[in-house]
């Protein structure tokens, strides 16, 4: 089975990525991690699907292996090298990666973020997309667009918060407190309720990006986008087969919501919820989530319904 880790060219961009799995199949995989992430929280999901398909993991820009440039926000002025990190960013990295190195069609999985990355890849690559699978895909109630969601009190505080978190001293401070691995073991004690495979290696896969000079810089971008692309737009507009997979217990992104989802809207075909699971089943019980995984690699090609 190859087994390969490389850096690609994007923009002037280093983006790291990996592959496993012969690549002579007709399709293939690529697996999207979540914020904070990278390519090695698939690890124990890429060698299995694997051995069916060639599987590929992307480190999105600003994470992992990828460069780390500077965040520029939409109303700061330009300076060489620096970036709007958002997922018309991000989407553009993975449908470019999907017809540069992938080469063929490709069902696209994300976690997280990553599944909202997915989905906007998903519109830019259109034929070549075979389909998209979100595991616990972010709901980003924090957009201005969610506000009629949110308690009374937020539409108060939120030009106090805006204006706050632009700043960045602040944002970086408020990084370099949540990359310490004691933070960090915290956080994941949250999102992985069972407390099945929180290890030293997820604690120490999370770590070392975060120790990295610029990675600060995609916290700061990121938690400034309050109009930004959500999930359930994106698939109002999509054509292709979408497939749910979620925790039953997640502590950020409400299981009811991704049930409204399945019911309401129509490229939607499944929802699949994984007991006591949380943030990231695909790592907390790979064992339940590589079936499902599976199975969707076994369906045939989709056929596309106009848009």
């Amino acid at each position: 089975m190859t087994h390969a880790q490389d850096l690609w060219n994007w923009n002037g961009h280093a983006v790291g990525w990996s592959l496993m799995g012969e690549t002579t199949a007709p399709f293939a995989v690529l697996l999207i991690h979540g914020f904070g992430a990278n390519t090695e929280h698939w690890r124990f999901n890429q060698p299995v699907l694997a051995e069916l398909v060639p599987t590929y993991a992307i480190d999105l820009l600003g994470f992992g292996r990828s460069d780390q440039p500077r965040a520029r926000l939409k109303d700061e002025a330009e300076q060489e090298g620096s970036v709007h990190y958002g997922f018309d960013l991000w989407g553009q990295q993975v449908a470019d990666f999907c017809r540069e190195v992938i080469g063929r069609p490709v069902l696209l999985v994300g976690n997280s973020i990553g599944g909202v990355v997915a989905l906007r890849a998903a519109q830019l690559l259109q034929e070549q997309c075979r389909g998209v699978v979100l595991i616990d895909c972010a709901q980003r109630l924090m957009d201005d667009k969610q506000l009629a969601t949110q308690p009374a009190w937020m539409a108060w505080i939120r030009p106090l918060l805006k204006t706050m978190v632009r700043q960045r001293w602040l944002s970086t401070a408020l990084f370099r407190n949540a990359a310490r691995p004691g933070v960090i073991r915290s956080v994941l004690k949250q999102a992985y309720p069972s407390g099945h495979n929180i290890d030293d290696t997820l604690v120490d896969l999370l770590v070392q990006p975060a120790r990295r000079a610029g990675a600060a810089e995609a916290f700061r971008g990121f938690i400034n986008l309050f109009d930004d692309h959500l999930a359930p737009n994106l698939m109002e507009q999509l054509s292709l087969p979408v497939h749910l997979i979620w925790g039953e217990r997640d502590p950020w992104e409400p299981l009811p919501e991704a049930r409204r989802w399945a019911e309401t809207l129509a490229c939607v075909q499944s929802l699949q919820v994984i007991p006591g699971a949380g943030h990231c089943p695909h790592d907390e019980t790979p064992e339940l989530v590589n079936p499902l995984l599976l199975e969707r690699l076994a369906m045939k090609e989709p056929t596309h319904r106009g848009a």
